[in-house]
């Protein structure tokens, strides 16, 4: 079982299909739920502290705004576990978003550097198109084995 990091990290779609795979699939709402769902966090429950944006300085400048830096200390340990990546161009609005375009070029900066198999597929127009996105993907993970 490979862990696999997809983008845009909120996407069920893609989240759904690694999983149904029988990998781990590496996304933000598994990230936030381990925060508000942990004993001892504030009440009511916070998936930020003040904290986070400072382990954001580890993946972006401290010049940068800082919900890149809140954004990147939730994302950067999830591309650092990863084993591989899937990442959608022009997702839909329907796939889910980093929040920002600055998180979004940096997350994929850093998962194609990062030197682990990537997937670049292109957001589905049609249904042809839709049935050879799920094909790839399959394909991708299917040699990850």
């Amino acid at each position: 079982m490979a862990k696999v990091i997809v983008y845009p990290p909120t996407s069920l779609i893609l989240s759904d299909l690694v999983e149904r795979m029988g990998h781990q699939a590496l996304v933000v709402p598994s990230e936030v739920r381990s925060r508000v769902t942990t004993p001892g966090i504030d009440s009511p429950p916070l998936n930020m502290t003040p904290e986070e944006p400072k382990k954001g300085l580890r993946y972006a400048a401290v010049d940068v705004p800082s919900g890149v830096r809140g954004r990147m200390s939730l994302i950067g340990p999830l591309i650092e576990q990863a084993d591989a990546g899937i990442i959608l161009n022009e997702p839909g609005c329907l796939t889910g978003c980093s929040g920002c375009a600055r998180t979004n070029e940096l997350v994929r900066l850093l998962i194609k550097t990062k030197g682990i198999p990537v997937l670049e597929v292109n957001y589905p127009k049609d249904e042809v198109e839709a049935r050879a996105f799920v094909r790839q993907i399959k394909s991708f993970l299917e040699g990850l084995k």
